[in-house]
């Protein structure tokens, strides 16, 4: 966690993420690497020099044995305020729309459920749980699904909401959340949206393993390129753009 911390610290430095007195909430989604975001928050904000409030807020989309419960409960261990937000997003989409490629449809409304009731809290940043590899698997679905050099922004101001999303986790690796998670026995809810683990993400995974394969360097090289390019918002504030964030 020490590791990890100080890895979410340096990202948030570099995109200014943290701002004295922000009230911050995670996406609690259940899986691994929210809960190591939420973890590794919980732990600097006890000693970040820029003092925020931490909460936690997952949207119950209604699928059918999702049981959020042990996400309450560490959260109360944490002395971190968790918002739950009822919806039926499972039904709208997988019932009343039958949406042949639900996760587009799925994931703009978990971003609208979620957007307005953090505003109805007074409550500004949502920091999402995306790691080095979610960014670089997402570099590569714009190449190969788009044929466009894109991806998501460390930081991303949502104009229509009012609400600001934040990356911390952008300087870890999944292998790095996965053993973080492990060491640490966090809390995991296994999703049972039908969807999950059969999206086009899955099939780019394989191809960025394929060409990572025997390559210790991989996301250093790669994290050096989409911040030297650099894609919108990737150039870090407080460093040069060809200094690589993982050296």
């Amino acid at each position: 966690m020490q590791k990890l911390a100080g890895l979410v610290r340096r990202c948030a430095d570099d995109y200014s993420m943290i701002q004295e007195g922000d009230r911050i909430a995670v996406g609690l989604s259940g899986g691994k690497d929210s809960a190591v975001l939420l973890a590794a928050l919980a732990a600097l904000r006890g000693y970040y020099p820029k003092k925020f409030e931490l909460f936690a807020v997952t949207a119950d989309m209604g699928f059918e044995g999702m049981d959020l419960s042990p996400l309450a409960d560490w959260c109360a261990e944490l002395g971190v305020p968790y918002i739950v937000e009822k919806t039926e997003i499972a039904k709208v989409v997988f019932e009343d729309r039958k949406e042949k490629n639900p996760c587009a449809l799925c994931s703009k409304m978990r971003r609208g459920v979620i957007n307005r009731r953090l505003i109805s809290e007074g409550i500004t940043k949502l920091a999402l749980g995306h790691h080095l590899d979610d960014a670089i698997e997402t570099f590569f679905m714009s190449l190969v699904y788009e044929g466009r050099i894109s991806c998501f922004s460390p930081v991303s101001f949502m104009d229509r909401s009012g609400v600001t999303q934040i990356r911390p986790l952008l300087y870890a690796t999944e292998a790095e959340t996965e053993s973080a998670a492990a060491r640490l026995g966090l809390p995991v809810v296994r999703s049972t949206c039908p969807m999950d683990g059969a999206s086009s993400r899955e099939d780019v995974k394989s191809i960025v393993a394929a060409v990572s394969a025997g390559q210790a360097d991989f996301h250093a090289k790669m994290l050096g390129a989409m911040q030297r390019l650099p894609l919108p918002g990737w150039a870090p504030e407080h460093h040069p753009r060809t200094k690589t964030r993982l050296d």
